[in-house]
């Protein structure tokens, strides 16, 4: 069963823009511990693809937000949820803390895409219960 649907469309300027105003300190502030080290790598490769992953994984978080009914509101925080990439490079979203506690609780799975394009990145998440939480649910 679908428990939410969210979406975000980030533009790529805007995300440049404040890491410009802000430094590192806006990155830091958004990305879990793995996010920030894959950031920091493209980024020193390519300063446009480390810009682009971190205006990919704000949408992503802000989509997660949508899709759980919170918003930015506690337990979810920007570094509590990560997107992070299986070996196929499918994106996955992995949670820390309290957010991962209370999303576990209820059950919850959730899947998530990413992509960017020139000027725009855009996640979409979706957020199901899963079908073995499901039984255990009582009418």
């Amino acid at each position: 069963m679908i428990i939410g649907v969210g979406t975000d469309l980030c533009d790529v300027r805007r995300i440049a823009s404040t890491l410009e105003r802000r430094g590192e300190r806006f990155a830091q502030k958004v990305l879990g511990p793995h996010e920030i080290e894959v950031f920091r790598q493209r980024r020193a490769k390519v300063e446009l693809r480390g810009i682009r992953y971190l205006a990919t994984r704000f949408a992503a978080k802000e989509a997660f937000s949508k899709a759980i009914g919170l918003g930015m509101t506690w337990p979810m925080t920007w570094r509590a949820c990560e997107v992070v990439k299986a070996r196929s490079g499918q994106p996955h979203i992995q949670l820390h803390g309290e957010l991962a506690t209370w999303f576990a609780a209820r059950g919850w799975h959730a899947h998530v895409s990413v992509t960017d394009e020139s000027d725009y990145a855009s996640a979409f998440v979706v957020v199901e219960q899963r079908a073995d939480a499901a039984l255990d649910c009582k009418p």
